[in-house]
């Protein structure tokens, strides 16, 4: 295990490591936040290469950041905005008013659905080899979030939800564009998905209906489109973390 710097503070978080050994995440500084309130020192969203720190730029006017993944190619999303209160479901103390992709040595805004922070924020969570961009962003009005795919071509679109849901949050996506994240109902409740060539479907229809578990969020997806995530079990409620294997035809 090897011990990474951070900017001066006292904290620092790896989220993403590539197959080059470049690793992201954020870190703090030796500066009070600006924010009222805020209780720990700017952080910023930060690069390690070899072991050696560098700080990433936020979108102008936003003290703080943070970088969330990295590609094989050196390209890095996140998101960057102001200081807030511990929010448990993003592990942040931060109010992700941009969704930013960092490559070439400059930061881009990848825009937004309509909103500008709200209840989730605009935040890049993930991208793949090919560039493709997923994240979670507020429509209108900040009155709900929900799921991003953005490409060069026709940048940021909405994936929607599945049919009667609120909200929803797009978390991996692998190189052949299939995206996995959750969709949520107007309690919050979740439940996992996958979406592909512009179809979302629940990922627990895709299971035994007798399997133990309730799928509630897929995290990430490989190459293989075997997928691993969050899941409840269904007769006492505990939280386990899941393997979905896809099923190959002819094999059972």
């Amino acid at each position: 295990m090897t011990k990474l710097p951070t900017l001066g503070g006292a904290n620092g978080f790896a989220y993403s490591v590539n197959r080059r050994g470049e690793v992201v995440g954020l870190a703090e500084n030796t500066m009070a936040d600006p924010a009222p309130g805020c209780p720990v020192n700017e952080f910023k969203p930060v690069i390690w290469r070899n072991g050696v720190i560098k700080e990433l730029p936020t979108y102008p006017g936003d003290p703080d950041g943070v970088a969330a993944f990295v590609n094989d190619q050196g390209q890095v999303v996140g998101a960057s905005g102001t200081c807030t209160s511990f929010n448990p479901n993003s592990g942040l103390y931060l109010v992700e008013d941009h969704a930013l992709l960092w490559e070439n040595g400059s930061v881009r805004d990848l825009g937004n659905l309509g909103g500008t922070g709200g209840i989730a924020g605009n935040h890049a969570c993930a991208l793949n080899n090919r560039g493709q961009i997923v994240g979670h962003s507020e429509l209108t009005d900040d009155a709900t979030f929900h799921a991003f795919l953005w490409t060069r071509e026709k940048k940021m679109q909405d994936l929607g939800t599945l049919p009667g849901d609120y909200a929803s949050l797009a978390l991996g996506i692998n190189d052949q564009g299939v995206v996995v994240g959750a969709s949520l109902d107007m309690n919050f409740t979740p439940r996992a998905i996958v979406w592909k060539n512009g179809v979302m479907t629940d990922l627990n229809t895709l299971i035994p209906p007798d399997a133990p578990l309730q799928l509630q969020a897929g995290y990430s997806i490989n190459g293989a489109g075997e997928i691993v995530g969050l899941a409840l079990e269904k007769s006492t409620g505990d939280v386990h973390a899941f393997l979905a294997i896809p099923v190959r035809p002819g094999s059972r």
